[in-house]
């Protein structure tokens, strides 16, 4: 017997009031994750937990079925030191909701709890559903959404809980992070001795801001490379001998982490030294079922430069949810009531085409 729309929308509220309440900065999501496995489990949902993530399965699920994820995250950020309000206290005013995580992205996980709990008893779908409250998003950590994932067995594809207006990122950029070490030899700075690496990591660096990436990608554009960080020299008078710089790299789908990482490589005198090539791009087919359910209800496609969870899930996703990328980290950050009810409601017809 399926549960009323209408009930679904106050439950989700309330319990996004809750979690707006109870502090769950990254890496410190205890209470958050005991209130999701609370509120799932006295609604009758068999829920699993490892660390601060918490995941179900449909009644009745069906080993031989594919299987939808729906995922999003119960961590935040701290509060942007702008806040005129108080971060933790749940207050409705003019529609909006006011919390830290209200709009980022508990808005989003809220909603597919809804739409889980729409779909958890019906019988003879043609697919599973799990939904997955994960852990530690913010930080791109280890023990979030990449520690629970093998544990969900075959996963189809996705919907990761991000606020994007209820329109549909199709692509997403990776995230590579590479440390580089340019090596030359001291000398005093007044003789002509050394070998400088400040000048040598300047060519290198010269390279990344002019390389041009040959493949472009339909929804995200070219490729992008940015030197951040730079740090050389200990004296006035010594010459450096060795110059250390970080090159942050926003990757397409057109290319693999590892493809990205030898092109650089191969190209620069520096030492090169990635900190990680785990956060990869997502693409998903414009033809998948999933894609044209949600253009059917009003989505409009687009690539999204920013990165999350979508990053670690290894099969077709789409990044969807109420509220405003817009209002991430900022201060009094906020979502409309109605963006939540109207989030559960497409979400559930979305799915409705599908199962």
């Amino acid at each position: 017997m399926s549960i009323e729309l209408k009930t679904l929308q106050e439950d989700a509220i309330a319990l996004l009031k809750n979690l707006i309440q109870t502090e769950s900065f990254s890496k410190q999501e205890d209470r958050t994750a005991d209130i999701i496995n609370s509120f799932m489990t006295e609604r009758g949902i068999k829920t699993e937990r490892l660390k601060y993530n918490v995941w179900a399965f449909n009644k009745h699920f069906d080993p031989s079925k594919p299987t939808i994820l729906l995922n999003s995250h119960h961590d935040t950020v701290k509060p942007n030191p702008g806040y005129t309000n108080d971060p933790f206290d749940p207050i409705v005013k003019d529609g909006k909701l006011f919390g830290l995580g209200s709009n980022d992205a508990g808005g989003c996980l809220v909603s597919l709890i809804a739409t889980f709990r729409h779909f958890y008893e019906r019988e003879n779908m043609k697919y599973n559903i799990c939904i997955a409250a994960t852990a530690e998003e913010e930080i791109s950590g280890y023990d979030g959404l990449e520690l629970v994932y093998p544990k969900l067995g075959k996963i189809d594809f996705a919907i990761v809980g991000e606020p994007t207006l209820m329109d549909i990122a199709v692509s997403e950029k990776g995230l590579m992070v590479i440390d580089c070490v340019a090596k030359g030899k001291a000398g005093h700075a007044a003789r002509e001795e050394g070998d400088n690496a400040i000048y040598k990591a300047l060519k290198d660096i010269d390279w990344i801001r002019n390389y041009k990436f040959e493949k472009e990608s339909p929804h995200l554009g070219p490729m992008k490379m940015s030197v951040t960080i730079i740090k050389a020299g200990y004296q006035h008078n010594v010459v450096p001998e060795t110059c250390e710089f970080t090159i942050d790299v926003r990757i397409t789908e057109m290319y693999k982490n590892e493809e990205v990482l030898k092109i650089i490589d191969d190209n620069i005198e520096s030492e090169v030294n990635p900190r990680s090539v785990r956060l990869r791009p997502s693409f998903i087919d414009p033809d998948h079922a999933l894609v044209k359910a949600a253009l059917k209800y009003g989505a409009k496609p687009y690539g999204s430069p920013t990165t999350s969870d979508q990053a670690l899930i290894p099969v077709p996703s789409v990044k969807m949810g109420p509220g405003n990328s817009a209002r991430s980290h900022s201060a009094n950050e906020f979502i409309y009531l109605i963006e939540i009810e109207e989030g559960i409601e497409r979400y559930i017809k979305i799915l409705e085409e599908l199962v």
